[in-house]
């Protein structure tokens, strides 16, 4: 089973990739299953979206070719993204944009936001709202919110907050179980359900 870990944060270095690599190693060290990779926005790696992308443009279809395949592959997501002005970054909006249901459809996603203080509740309530509606991709009920995570997740032990620290690791592997049990899951459905139709191919 393969997990895309989408790392959304444009900056480089960035605490969401520190987070992104962090669950990778996690799965790969916990979950026999499972195979991870991770794909990071930093320095923003795709371009802004524009209407040729829907004209079968050579471009785009060189560009994204092998972001593509490494999504229709995957069996669930992890979307990760830091908290701007409130706000999810341009570059991870703009990478709902690229990909539709034959990539993401009806494949469980776990939303992990990071905050350096107290923050992470509206990248949640933004990304449930807004990033799913044609790409059919599907958020599972948990997610998890890393509140000052300059403190948290750091290999060096002396730069984390030793009790914060344990509880989000414990929680994070907790989830990423739940996460697990959906990809198996949905899979079947998939497999057995009819989820392509070109009559309807947006959603509602």
């Amino acid at each position: 089973m393969k997990i895309g870990i989408i790392s959304g944060s444009h900056r480089n270095p960035s605490q969401s990739e520190k987070v992104a690599r962090y669950l990778e190693k996690t799965l790969n060290s916990g979950f026999e299953n499972i195979e991870p990779w991770v794909f990071s926005l930093a320095d923003n790696p795709l371009p802004l979206w524009d209407q040729t992308l829907w004209e079968d443009n050579d471009e785009w279809n060189q560009r994204l070719a092998p972001i593509k395949k490494q999504l229709s592959e995957s069996d669930g997501f992890i979307i990760i993204s830091p908290e701007w002005h409130g706000q999810v970054p341009a570059g991870l909006k703009n990478f709902f944009l690229m990909f539709n249901r034959f990539e993401l459809g009806h494949k469980p996603a776990l939303i992990v936001t990071v905050s350096s203080a107290d923050g992470g509740a509206y990248p949640v309530a933004e990304l449930r709202m807004s990033s799913y509606k044609n790409n059919r991709l599907c958020y599972i009920p948990e997610q998890l919110v890393l509140r000052n995570v300059e403190k948290i997740l750091n290999e060096d032990t002396a730069d984390n907050d030793a009790e914060a620290d344990a509880y989000f690791r414990e929680r994070i592997s907790w989830t990423l179980g739940i996460l697990s049990g959906y990809a198996a899951a949905l899979k079947n459905m998939r497999e057995s359900t009819e989820i392509h139709h070109d009559k309807f191919g947006n959603g509602m």
